[in-house]
């Protein structure tokens, strides 16, 4: 099977009648429908199918306090977990182990997905959690809430059993937005040497460092920024604001390759209505970047989802078999290998089971706890049987790493002549020759003072002796 990226999106509607999608990226067209869902805004989360284990979907119903679980490998409903409140909103972190939701009353519930285990619950904002999002290596998970705070919370603390008594402590706290926050986006790296992008209804897009816990730069926008979306090699970022505009944010010189901003509180770059390079003239609710970077992905409030060529800033296609709903989650993936009504699905699902979902606990029980199980799935080999172009055979394995691990060769080093590499090697292979004469040498000497200092020592302790045996003598 040849990878193929595909468009997850997640709708909601008025009457209740939402729905999970997915698309394909080229042409717009459907692949897969789930019903019986109606999510808010950060209110889904995905696992992706890998591993050898099937993935699976999560999204909390915005008007009760219950969790739909799917899979890719059914439409139907998988699984109904009842909560104990009525959830804001829901992130998983990237290895699908964990599942934090917090409440419209500023309370964080953690959770194993495997086991169901509620790991921890507390208070962690005054007001509505608009948003959570985990690093990710899955070792931090952070809040923005309504109170306009932005919190860190380390996920190692909030599992030790040592602090189960106590009220989590944040690992740092920004609080430079004076409204409610409305997005957040992590970039690449180990927690905490990464930074985070977060946005709110005070105009501005601000970027942080963890590691220090400072403000890095501040972008302040003529709109209100709803939603954000992060290149992967964090060079650039475009913020979307409901009235349909979206600024892209360069966070590097072109000419220079300089890194804009970086003067913290006083870093203000201000946004001026007319650098708006894309408008879509519908309410906008939420924005993403293809695997690639080449394509920028944009929901609207009123079912459409428009696909913009990031180069060139061009409507690419447009898919409106949503419209009527609100597109409130999009997000790219590859195909999911045990998508329902592919090729050969029944023999895929023999062989790719579903990764565990557990109904989670609605209180906190140590005793659980400490003696729960979680199922865990070990992926084996040649899980997805291959065939035809796309199977990577031994041959070819050994002709690749070959290639990679071949010497370099004067003439195969780009933009140096041939004889100016062959006159360096030279060099240094002369430079070696007189850096082994000169250590003989000084090891020469070394060797010759120890022996004399050794054998004067010794001469001197044989004559102390004779002298005192001759007073003996004469005593």
């Amino acid at each position: 099977m040849h990878l193929q990226e595909v468009i997850f999106a997640a709708t909601a509607s008025s009457s209740g009648q939402g729905t999970l999608a997915l698309h394909n990226i080229q042409t717009g067209t459907s692949l897969a429908s789930f019903k019986q869902t109606n999510a808010a805004r950060h209110c889904t989360a995905v696992v992706e199918s890998g591993n050898g284990q099937g993935g699976f979907m999560l999204v909390a119903q915005q008007d009760k306090s219950i969790l739909n679980v799917y899979n890719f490998q059914k439409d139907q409903l998988a699984l109904k977990i009842v909560l104990p409140e009525k959830l804001s909103c829901l992130a998983i972190d990237p290895r699908g182990e964990f599942c934090a939701g917090a409440t419209a009353q500023g309370r964080v519930y953690l959770w194993e997905v495997a086991s169901g285990i509620l790991y921890n619950a507390w208070d962690a904002h005054y007001r509505r959690v608009t948003v959570l999002k985990f690093t990710h290596d899955s070792a931090a998970l952070i809040s923005g809430s309504e109170d306009s705070g932005v919190s860190v919370w380390s996920v190692s603390r909030l599992l030790h059993d040592d602090h189960q008594n106590e009220l989590p402590l944040p690992y740092c706290t920004f609080s430079d937005h004076t409204l409610p926050v409305t997005d957040i986006i992590c970039g690449v790296g180990l927690f905490p040497t990464c930074r985070v992008l977060t946005s709110s209804k005070d105009h501005s897009v601000k970027l942080w460092d963890v590691a220090s816990k400072s403000l890095l730069t501040t972008f302040q926008f003529p709109q209100p920024i709803s939603c954000l979306a992060w290149d992967i090699t964090e060079r650039v970022f475009f913020a979307g604001s409901e009235d349909g505009s979206i600024h892209q944010m360069n966070l590097f010189r072109a000419s220079t390759a300089e890194a804009i901003g970086g003067a913290g509180l006083t870093g203000i770059i201000r946004v001026e209505d007319e650098s708006r390079l894309i408008s879509v003239n519908q309410p906008l609710s939420c924005l993403a970047i293809s695997l690639t970077s080449s394509l920028l992905l944009a929901g609207t409030a009123t079912g459409h989802i428009n696909v913009y060529d990031i180069a060139s800033h061009q409507l690419v296609r447009a898919i409106n078999s949503h419209i009527g709903s609100a597109v409130n989650h999009l997000a790219t993936m590859l195909k999911p290998l045990d998508l329902i009504g592919a090729a050969s699905i029944n023999d895929i699902r023999d062989v790719v089971p579903v990764k565990p979902v557990s109904p989670f606990q609605r209180t906190r029980d140590a005793k659980a706890r400490n003696a729960h199980e979680a199922s865990i799935l070990l992926p084996t080999h040649d899980l997805t049987p291959q065939s035809g172009p796309s199977e990577y055979t031994h041959e070819e394995l050994l002709r690749d790493h070959a290639f990679f691990v071949q010497p370099t060769t004067p003439s195969s080093v780009p933009g140096v002549p041939v004889q100016k590499v062959a006159d360096l090697e030279a060099e240094i292979k002369l430079l070696k020759e007189q850096l082994g004469k000169a250590k003989h040498i000084n090891d020469t000497m070394w060797d010759t003072v120890v022996r004399r200092a050794i054998n004067g020592k010794a001469s001197g302790i044989k004559t102390a002796s004779g002298d005192n045996a001759a007073m003996e003598i004469d005593g």
